[in-house]
């Protein structure tokens, strides 16, 4: 009978659902084991192969665990806020909640015809009141620790979604999302403050078991340097201040640049004769990102104030003072001191402008070039510090810089604190009211979630301002601690906010009292694996290990960290080798694989495509060959013998297979754990294979084709589910080969074959092979001058 996967595939579907057999408990003996993949934005084009491929992967391990006895959970959800869902919405005139219903509906229909075993029971959505009163309460008790707070600040402004994007989501100077200029403006945000966490986010992946690429992305995001803030006076009185990492270099120090932001340029205004060339120039800067402004070899722009200098501390001498838009007000202290000598950038820079270039290390020329090889090194034309080493100097200046009251040594952050609020409607309303007595006030907790009102139009004011801001019956409210006229904040907060908790709500989905009940948090705590992809592993890895460290803090979870292993995945591409796009006409949509070929094969496939950590790129004809893999174990039940235990001929194999698939599955090589799969089915093609073989044939593929092996497993007699049999167990004594078969050569020629012990020693290797007929007919009337063994491998007999 061929193998019809469309009827055995939705058959057991619906078995497994009326079994509720992939539900975890949370009043269970078992061991818990909670495996955790990114949960999907629903949008319009629903799946592409590339979700699959995690997926599969972790529902794989998932599903051995199951079999091993484990209580799993393996939830699935909705990370529906967000910028596309409102714009198509404003785009076809329908509201955002309709648009995503209907996402949602075609992803669950997705991700349920490959079979995954999510327990569906724990389904959360990030746009759901009962989900995000939550998120609101999570904001409220951040705000009530200082931790959030409402600043003026220049922002990345998308001209066409008209809404503020935090530095992670402007792309090349470009929004993430539409592909739009990104100019700056300034406007009054709500931030969160990560940068108080930022140590602890470094020094606690020491404890976590993550890949290495993504403990060192979450590394150089934070950015830990060590250095010193150090004073510049000017020739106004007031004081610049910079950071730096060398300040063994103060000595060439022979400029300043400041960022067209920085707030001493107004202060200044009546003292720079060129103050209106200044303006331009800032109005410039602020049409370009960040990414423009910071680019290494981009031409070097500024203009000099012209009125005001810097002083050097540690020589006294008068140096002039820039503005230039490669200096940014949000990192460091939005003021350099420039060391032309030594660095690429401000060597530009000081030939660009005519600038003194004073070597402070020795080695190189550095009128030619910047000599930037500087870790090691002697100072030089640096007063006290001459001859000694980077180090001893580094040491001696803030000493010196101490003493004198000009400076201090200080530990920086390349992070920054989190830009939280969106001009939008579709996203989770801010629970704050302002009132002219109390200022910002929150939300009293009994009136969480603070819902979204409807609303006539989602576009953006022109102002900027959320279309929440129009809607001033719901703007419009009292104080809840004086009773006075308030206002409720308009801003929504980004689609980070959702995701940066949802892991924690899958533990006890359904609590109207708490976000989990405090019994749930202890035992799922932590996320024991999460998968996901590598463009994940640091904005949204570090945002949900911050949330998480705060939670921790207020005595709501458990655990300081979130997650105890975090692995990632390569792109699947086009077969074409290039990234999937609809513009590249390369895309692959799954229900069509799904249709033709089976989910089975669509798993199987996905799997054996190569190393799960590198991207591979899309083969139709590979994934014929996992079609025609699983037509032969379909074939293969007609021919399976009686037997309820492994006979001699497969025993070494069936132990040494079981051993490998389970090691292979924990270490994410499914590719290889296939491989052996399909080498055992070549075996009982070739020799046969009994009832107890075939079972265990089964079980160890089910995880990987489950749909295929559950009608199997059914039509031979199997007991219950496979889905939830005891996983094989095998005796690493039984691994190993008691005997091996050598190869028996003349003259480097294939004679013959003989089996011995393995380990034989030369000599038993020699009599056996002498002693098979054909080898001696070989040898006949011949003198065998050389004898040579490869142990366990090969005779080889060299004759004349």
């Amino acid at each position: 009978m061929k193998y019809d996967h469309k009827q055995v595939e939705k058959k057991w579907q619906d078995i497994w659902d009326d079994a509720h057999c992939f539900e975890a408990s949370n009043n269970s003996d078992k061991e818990k084991f909670y495996a955790l993949v990114e949960f999907p934005y629903p949008s319009g084009q629903g799946l592409h192969v590339g979700h699959p491929r995690s997926y599969t992967a972790l529902d794989i391990v998932a599903r051995k665990k199951r079999m091993q006895g484990y209580n799993v959970l393996y939830p699935m959800g909705w990370d529906a806020f967000g910028l596309p869902t409102e714009n198509y919405a404003i785009k076809n005139h329908v509201h955002p909640a309709e648009v995503t219903k209907q996402n949602i509906a075609r992803f669950k229909s997705q991700l349920k015809s490959l079979g995954l075993s999510f327990d569906w029971s724990r389904e959360v959505n990030t746009t759901d009141p009962a989900y995000y009163k939550w998120t609101q309460w999570i904001f409220q008790q951040l705000f009530k620790k200082g931790l959030a707070y409402k600043k003026e600040m220049n922002v990345n402004w998308c001209t066409s979604c008209k809404c503020v994007l935090a530095n992670e989501e402007v792309v090349g100077g470009t929004c993430e999302r539409c592909g739009s200029e990104v100019v700056h403006k300034n406007k009054s945000q709500w931030m969160l403050k990560i940068t108080e966490y930022a140590q602890r986010l470094l020094d606690d992946l020491d404890e976590v078991d993550y890949i290495e690429r993504v403990k060192t992305q979450q590394r150089n995001w934070i950015g830990r340097s060590t250095g010193a803030e150090v004073d510049f006076t000017t020739t106004e009185g007031d004081k610049l201040t910079v950071y730096t990492t060398r300040p063994d270099t103060l000595f060439g120090a022979t400029y300043m640049v400041i960022s067209p932001e920085h707030p001493a340029v107004e202060t200044w205004a009546d003292k720079l004769k060129n103050i209106e060339a200044i303006r331009v120039y800032r109005e410039e800067a602020a049409r370009k990102s960040d990414f423009e402004r910071t680019e290494l070899n981009k031409e070097k722009t500024g203009v000099r104030l012209d009125g005001v200098a810097a002083i050097n501390p540690v020589n006294g001498e008068q140096i002039p003072i820039f503005v230039s838009d490669y200096v940014l007000m949000g990192y460091g202290t939005g003021a350099i001191m420039a060391v032309p000598a030594h660095d690429d950038r401000d060597w530009d820079f000081a030939k660009a402008f005519d600038l003194p270039i004073i070597e402070v290390i020795a080695g190189g020329n550095v009128q030619e070039a910047a000599f930037t090889d500087v870790e090691t090194g002697t100072l030089v034309n640096s007063d006290f510090l001459n001859g000694l080493s980077v180090a001893e100097a580094k040491q001696k200046i803030i000493a010196f810089l101490t003493e004198k009251g000009l400076g201090h040594e200080k530990v920086n952050f390349k992070l920054r604190d989190w830009v939280f609020s969106r001009q939008r409607y579709w996203g989770e309303p801010i629970p704050l009211v302002y009132c002219e007595k109390c200022g910002w006030v929150p939300v009293p907790e009994d009136q969480l979630p603070l819902t979204l009102p409807n609303v006539d139009s989602y576009e953006p004011t022109e102002n900027g301002e959320s279309p929440l801001a129009k809607m001033t019956d719901w703007v419009n409210t009292v104080c809840p601690h004086c009773g006075a006229p308030a206002k409720r904040e308009t801003d929504t907060m980004p689609q980070w906010a959702g995701s940066s908790w949802y892991f924690l709500r899958y533990m006890d989905p359904h609590n109207e009292n708490a976000l989990a009940s405090k019994e749930a948090l202890e035992y799922w705590s932590p996320v024991d694996w999460y998968n996901g992809g590598m463009e994940h592993t640091t904005l949204h890895l570090l945002y949900s290990r911050f949330w998480h460290k705060f939670l921790y803090d207020i005595g709501v979870v458990p655990t300081k960290e979130p997650y105890a292993k975090r692995t990632s995945h390569g792109m699947i591409l086009g077969e074409n080798g290039e990234k999937m796009s609809k513009s590249r006409g390369n895309v692959v949509n799954p229900d069509e694989i799904v249709d033709v070929y089976g989910a089975d094969t669509m798993r199987l496939y996905e799997m054996f495509i190569g190393d799960f950590e590198k991207a591979a790129p899309w083969s139709p004809k590979s994934i014929k060959g996992c079609r025609r893999f699983l037509e032969r174990v379909w074939a293969l039940a007609e021919k399976v013998q009686p037997g309820d235990s492994y006979s001699a001929q497969h025993e070494v194999l069936m132990h040494r297979t079981i051993k490998k698939v389970g090691e292979d599955i924990e270490n994410l090589k499914a590719n290889t754990a296939i491989a052996a799969l399909m080498s055992m089915l070549n075996e009982f093609a070739d020799k046969g294979v009994n009832m107890a073989e075939y079972k265990t044939f089964l079980a160890l593929l089910n995880p990987f084709a489950p749909h295929i092996t559950e009608e199997l497993w059914r039509q031979i007699g199997g007991e219950g589910l496979l889905s939830v049999a005891s996983w094989p167990q095998y005796e690493d004594a039984k691994t190993v080969e008691d005997s091996v078969e050598m190869a028996v050569q003349i003259n480097g020629k294939l004679k013959a074959t003989v089996k011995l012990p393995v380990d034989s020693d030369k000599q038993a290797a020699i009599d056996a092979a002498l002693a098979e007929e054909k080898v001696q007919r070989a040898i006949e009337g011949k003198e065998v001058v050389k004898q040579i063994v490869v142990p366990n491998k090969i005779v080889n007999l060299v004759v004349r």
